[in-house]
């Protein structure tokens, strides 16, 4: 069998098996980041992302946007699971022909982002490769009772998500975005959701996930789905490297927060629908998939 057909999370199941764990993992491969025994009140949170020329990116956008997302897309995993970011290491393969200034604006913009939200860059490697290839390794911390994953949703609570989607891409956002990492650890210490992840390959896929996780259904408001002026549905639904937080809520708390932001400016929530019990309502997806 091809790996094409195998398709991208049908590659990860297949190579769960190879990967052994030890006592100290609380969580491992299938949330946005591993969930690892640290002390008696913190989890250690682990996570990689990698982002690769003519597949993220292309060597015509600005290089200081390629290095903020290839830090900034970790610290949102971080923030999917009500975490802070602490230490990162970059490795990257570059071509021997690319410019020194053209790295080096690379990680110009990996250290703003590491400068905003406090994460020391401590280490990493550089070959040689064809084309640009990027990969952050980032540790983070939560507080146990903050720790949000994506198996928590119940039938019956609302779902919502953090800001407007669709059109990344197009308009050049998925370089200068800003992880949702002040509205994550606001929701876990005030509204603790049941459920949480990022939008990175679209909101029907990334909402499947959470679905596939807990075992439950969902039923979406299109109407009530945000969406950047001039988009449509669809590409609400299914653009991806939107970065907003994808989050589920119980009725009681999510009536709380909706009377909440009705008072305050802070942050705004979108509701977007409800967790159903039969797990046979998946939503439609074209989103965004490796293979």
């Amino acid at each position: 069998m091809k790996i094409s057909a195998l398709g991208e999370f049908g590659l990860i199941d297949a190579l769960k098996q190879y990967a052994p764990v030890s006592k100290a993992v609380i969580k491992g491969i299938g949330d946005d980041a591993a969930v690892l025994s640290f002390s008696k009140s913190k989890y250690l949170l682990l996570t990689t992302d990698m982002i690769a020329q003519d597949t993220h990116f292309t060597r015509r956008m600005p290089p200081q946007g390629i290095g903020h997302k290839a830090l900034a897309c970790n610290i949102s995993d971080i923030a999917a699971m009500g975490g802070v970011p602490s230490f990162a290491v970059v490795s990257i393969g570059i071509p021997k022909n690319l410019s020194v200034r053209f790295i080096k604006d690379v990680y110009k913009g990996i250290e703003l982002v590491a400068q905003a939200f406090n994460v020391s860059i401590v280490g990493g490697d550089t070959i040689k490769t064809d084309k640009i290839v990027i990969n952050v390794a980032l540790l983070g911390e939560v507080e146990k009772e903050y720790l949000v994953t994506r198996d928590g949703a119940k039938a019956g609570d609302w779902i919502f998500v953090t800001g407007p989607l669709g059109g990344s891409l197009a308009s050049g956002r998925h370089l200068s975005f800003s992880p949702r990492l002040a509205q994550a650890r606001f929701l876990v210490e005030k509204f603790k959701p049941s459920a949480m992840m990022d939008i990175s390959d679209g909101l029907s896929g990334d909402l499947n996930h959470i679905l596939k996780a807990s075992k439950v259904g969902a039923r979406l408001d299109d109407a009530s789905i945000p969406r950047h002026k001039g988009i449509s549905l669809f590409h609400a639904l299914n653009d991806g490297e939107d970065f907003e937080l994808l989050f589920t809520i119980s009725p009681m708390k999510a009536r709380s927060l909706m009377d909440w932001q009705s008072r305050k400016k802070s942050f705004y929530f979108y509701p977007i629908g409800t967790i159903t019990p039969d797990v046979k309502e998946k939503i439609n997806s074209k989103s965004f998939i490796h293979f």
